[in-house]
């Protein structure tokens, strides 16, 4: 669901920022390896890398359940994620770097929300009538880092800084759908008072 998630954010924003000779000017990449020699393809490219996944405590607890026509079925609640996403402009003309990531930033400044209906074209491996794929809303949401944080972020990807900006999104579902136990419904309620339970 992650790739699926990162997929829709990313042929809209394709969408948005004008191609280069035809190639695509915002990749799934781990911008750790841009300096590995086998990695050319993440040259000249805003590279969307996944920094950080979170759980969203907020969502954490509840009853997770699904009715049936005279039953019903529980399950092990989802894990909700907020995925933190790193776009790096890597490009050798450090203009052309800063000029697309401003495009990246006016891009999530107009677009407040990602969901299967609102897309523009269906992305890779979404199926509209799976009632999951169907349900995804994303809301990206301006990340800003602190010197120290940015420092240590660049120091655990192993290379040199480069222009890039980070986003926060919400909020990706994971969930097995594996039933963990089956009730019946519940037809009525009975009230007993108290003194009916003494007279008895």
């Amino acid at each position: 669901m992650i790739t699926k998630a990162l997929n829709l954010i990313l042929s809209e924003i394709n969408l948005f920022i004008p191609a280069v000779a035809g190639s695509e000017q915002v990749i799934i990449g781990n911008i750790a390896f841009n300096e590995a020699p086998d990695q050319t393809q993440l040259q000249n490219q805003v590279v969307a890398s996944l920094v950080n996944v979170e759980e969203e405590s907020t969502m954490k607890n509840g009853a997770f359940y699904r009715k049936k026509s005279n039953s019903v079925e529980y399950m092990e609640p989802p894990v909700n994620l907020n995925l933190y996403l790193l776009f790096s402009a890597n490009y050798d003309n450090y203009t052309m770097a800063l000029d697309r990531l401003s495009q990246v930033i006016r891009f999530f400044q107009h677009r407040k929300a990602f969901s299967l209906s609102t897309a523009s074209v269906i992305p890779p491996g979404y199926d509209p009538t799976d009632p999951d794929d169907a349900g995804v809303y994303l809301t990206p949401e301006f990340y800003t880092l602190t010197f120290e944080q940015i420092n240590h972020l660049w120091g655990s990807l192993g290379g040199k800084q480069m222009p890039f900006v980070m986003y926060k999104i919400r909020l990706v579902t994971i969930a097995q759908e594996a039933t963990s136990a089956v009730g019946p419904l519940i037809q009525e309620i009975q009230n007993v008072s108290t003194s009916d339970v003494d007279d008895c």
